[in-house]
């Protein structure tokens, strides 16, 4: 195999950090870090990668918890759609002041993201899709044979509507933009377990 993923479940909410790597190269991007940095430094450590940037899916609390001390660390560059700039840094709008009061703001993007663009990590690429709905900067990254979803879709379901920036046709249109990939590919959400997505074009209700 070309790359080496790896799933670490942060954070209260059990969100799923992924770190998808070049086999070969070992460098690396690190998606949705949303809480436990140590843990994610130690598998990064561990497996003797070399972090390139972090990407998160959207700005919600519970996917950028870990953005700063990881940057920190890693000295490596933020990447975020660029509609969804506003969330990393606005309590309010990521929802971290409604959790008891918290505020986790992230550092600010070094870059931002938009439809269709390509990142390369040695010989593999991550397409961006973007998907608004549960937030308008939502996005999804594709690779040859791999989807991370982050709150977009999940396996049986979709991500919620009623936050902050959310809106259900938006969501409902970024699905119809789902349909049109490859079935093969297998979905990585950012919660939950991993499933292919010709199971979701069959069973996911809202698919």
């Amino acid at each position: 195999m070309k790359y080496l993923l790896l799933t670490i479940t942060v954070g209260t909410l059990e969100t799923n950090c992924y770190i998808y790597a070049d086999a070969v190269s070992r460098e690396a991007f690190i998606i949705d870090p949303g809480d436990d940095a140590v843990e994610i430094i130690d598998a990064v450590k561990k497996n003797n990668l070399v972090p390139k940037a972090i990407i998160n899916t959207h700005g919600h609390w519970d996917h950028i918890g870990a953005n700063r001390e990881i940057q920190h660390v890693f000295s490596i560059p933020l990447y975020v759609h660029k509609d969804e700039t506003e969330f990393l840094t606005t309590p309010g709008l990521n929802g971290s002041s409604l959790i008891g009061g918290s505020n986790i703001p992230s550092p600010t993007a070094d870059s931002t993201l938009r439809d269709g663009q390509t990142l390369s990590l040695g010989s593999l690429v991550l397409t961006v899709i973007h998907t608004p709905g549960h937030t308008p900067g939502g996005m999804c990254l594709m690779t040859e044979d791999l989807l991370f979803t982050g709150d977009t879709l999940f396996c049986g379901s979709v991500g919620r509507c009623d936050l902050p920036g959310g809106d259900e046709n938006l969501l409902m249109a970024s699905l119809k933009k789902l349909r049109l990939l490859p079935s093969s590919l297998t979905i990585l959400p950012g919660h939950g377990p991993a499933c292919v997505l010709e199971k979701e074009f069959k069973h996911n209700p809202y698919l």
